[in-house]
């Protein structure tokens, strides 16, 4: 039987490990980039932070289509 045959471990009363048996499963299931995303999303800052650098790009490129086009023309 190999590891992603084996069934999930038994989840028991402790809830310490919790987030280690979850960050356990998205390795094994190769879900980790997907794990991240969802975890920075879920913290306040981290999703401030996401949505600053997205912005910054669609500025970015907006300044590029403008400069391009339209100045240089």
């Amino acid at each position: 039987m190999t590891a992603i045959d084996e069934p999930p471990p038994e989840r028991g009363t402790d809830h310490a490990w919790d987030g280690l048996r979850e960050l356990d499963r998205a390795i094994a299931e190769n879900r980790l980039t997907a794990y991240r995303w969802k975890k920075a999303w879920a913290d306040p800052l981290s999703r401030a932070m996401i949505m600053v650098v997205l912005l910054l790009l669609a500025f970015f490129a907006v300044y590029v289509v403008i400069d391009e086009l339209v100045i240089r023309g």
